[in-house]
């Protein structure tokens, strides 16, 4: 029996579902794909290829936590001798040889509970917001603090924190890291790829809406875990206030009493794009990445703004209406 379960989570993916179930099934590991209620026959193309299918239940908002949850169960269920999982959204194909790697390190390293590598964006020159990605997805090998939901788990370590808390609706794969490193636990990234991501993003719509999501996981993981040492999202949250709100009031409501001198303050915009983008090129990035980074991380500030404001709003009255940020496709 196998030692590695998958567990792999999507909604109305189509080809890409193909791909990456492709990637990991007939491999002798147990393969469990949780459907988001698809419309589009990701389910039953799940199971032409061999993997067990979960499918949520309609009566509940979609959830990545959740999701997850249930596939790691259901992989301990299908071979109790399981002993890692590797997680994978249903947009990522993974690259041959990773799993070995990845088991290969976890022997190697008791004190390790996640490991994750190298996710390179498929097509990064098709649309300035996969190559946008393509950067996001670039980061430092070693030991890390949090990682997106590409990951493979020891499963002492998963269920010694509960797994992923399904309350959280974004950012829940970072919350699930934090809580791995306050009891003990090491995290690392090592120099190996790992998987191909298809963000297939060729709109500033989709870019906005991603961008309004992430400032709504801000808002909630911060308020979960804000008043932990690593004051969790709360610069985050701080700088979105800032940028996206505190500086726009600032200019208006000075306007008048300074005949409009106060305008000159929205030079703070493009002076931070120049910063970003000067301190990314020094680093490394060419000018042409930096600068489409720099835009990025400065107007996506008043679009996590805008997320942060509907989770306090939603928040304050009660509501739960997070489908309106979690899609952005």
């Amino acid at each position: 029996m196998s030692q590695l379960g998958i567990v792999a989570i999507g909604r109305n993916e189509g080809e890409r579902l193909r791909r990456a179930l492709g990637s990991v099934v007939g491999r002798g590991h147990p393969v469990a794909y949780v459907d988001g209620n698809s419309t589009d026959g990701s389910a039953e193309l799940a199971r032409s290829l061999g993997a067990e299918v979960i499918v949520e239940d309609p009566a509940q908002r979609n959830c990545a936590a959740r999701a997850r949850n249930a596939g790691f169960e259901r992989v301990c269920q299908l071979d109790p001798d399981v002993r890692f999982v590797q997680f994978i959204d249903g947009d990522c194909e993974v690259v041959e040889g990773w799993l070995d790697e990845a088991l290969r390190l976890f022997a190697e390293r008791p004190d390790v509970a996640l490991v994750t590598g190298r996710r390179r964006e498929r097509h990064p020159e098709q649309s300035p917001y996969n190559r946008l990605a393509d950067i996001e997805w670039d980061t430092p090998v070693g030991e890390i603090k949090v990682s997106h939901g590409d990951v493979m788990v020891r499963l002492e370590a998963f269920r010694q924190v509960g797994g992923f808390d399904d309350t959280i609706r974004v950012g829940e794969d970072c919350e699930f890291c934090l809580r791995l490193r306050q009891e003990g636990w090491i995290l690392l990234r090592i120099d190996a790829e790992m998987t191909r991501h298809d963000m297939a993003m060729t709109r500033f719509g989709q870019w906005w809406r991603r961008s309004i999501r992430s400032g709504y996981g801000f808002a909630q993981v911060a308020l979960r875990r804000g008043r932990s040492p690593d004051r969790f999202f709360v610069r985050d949250v701080y700088s979105s206030l800032f940028w996206g709100i505190a500086l726009p009031l600032l200019v208006l409501v000075l306007a008048w009493p300074t005949r409009g001198a106060s305008l000159l303050l929205a030079l703070a915009y493009p002076c931070q794009i120049l910063r970003i983008a000067y301190r990314h090129h020094r680093a490394g990035m060419a000018w042409r990445d930096a600068w489409l980074y720099g835009w990025s991380c400065t107007l996506g500030k008043v679009a996590h703004a805008i997320g942060l404001v509907r989770f306090q709003v939603e928040r304050s009255l009660g509501q739960n209406k997070t489908e309106r940020v979690i899609t952005y496709k």
